[in-house]
């Protein structure tokens, strides 16, 4: 752990990220610097339409279009193919969105053993992890439960165990409670971030709830493109 390379998991140095609109340039991110330790959990603060997502897409590998450099668990992914990001993003990277994007004609526990069939897990190992999960998140009786069949803070918990299912180093979530009542999202939230603690990930959280962002280890907010 003397490495910093192992302790920093996200590193991101004068990012930019600029778009054309009606013959326009729109800076939505003008040289961001910011660096993600291991075991930390950082809120990412800003109203809507202030960035946050394209922040956390570039974080994820999700497109290109950026400038500045992005290292994630030391590897510099600004030079690397699109299959070598993909397979960082597959090895590295965790999930969790507003909506939960579930799989609906697969039940919770499948929901979570299919992203790691995919990285390569054996069936009989995923599906351990997957019930691990899911018992942490106080799910072990709705285990064989499609979505449909379960309530929106379950729902997202599924999502949630999804995203730490592959034992990521960076968990990034945007809005993760976005679409709950503040009683779901303040439970979630908190079993959110006591899993990431027991996982040992960092984890990025995008919202616009200063309520929620307490519940984390450190603030930043994105305001005219730049981190303050």
């Amino acid at each position: 752990m003397n490495d910093p390379r192992l302790r920093t998991v996200v590193r991101l140095s004068g990012l930019t990220r600029s778009f054309e609109q009606g013959g326009v340039r729109i800076n939505v991110l003008r040289g961001v610097d910011l660096a993600i330790n291991r075991g930390e959990i950082v809120a990412l603060l800003g109203p809507s339409g202030s960035g946050k997502s394209t922040l956390l897409q570039a974080v994820g590998l999700l497109e290109g279009g950026f400038g500045g450099g992005i290292a994630i668990c030391g590897i510099d992914a600004t030079s690397l193919s699109g299959d070598d990001r993909t397979t960082l993003r597959r090895d590295h990277i965790g999930f969790v969105y507003q909506f939960h994007h579930l799989l609906p004609d697969f039940s919770a526990i499948e929901n979570v053993v299919l992203p790691q069939l995919i990285a390569g897990k054996a069936q009989a190992v995923a599906e351990d992890r997957a019930e691990e999960l899911l018992d942490a998140l106080g799910l072990a009786q709705r285990l064989d439960h499609r979505p449909s069949q379960l309530s929106g803070g379950e729902q997202q918990r599924v999502a949630v165990a999804r995203a730490l299912a592959n034992k990521p180093a960076l968990v990034l979530a945007d809005e993760p409670t976005g679409n709950l009542d503040e009683a779901t999202a303040d439970k979630v939230i908190q079993e959110f971030v006591r899993l990431v603690r027991v996982e040992g990930s960092a984890a990025l959280v995008a919202t616009h709830n200063e309520r929620l962002a307490r519940a984390m280890d450190r603030v930043v907010r994105l305001h005219d493109g730049v981190l303050g």
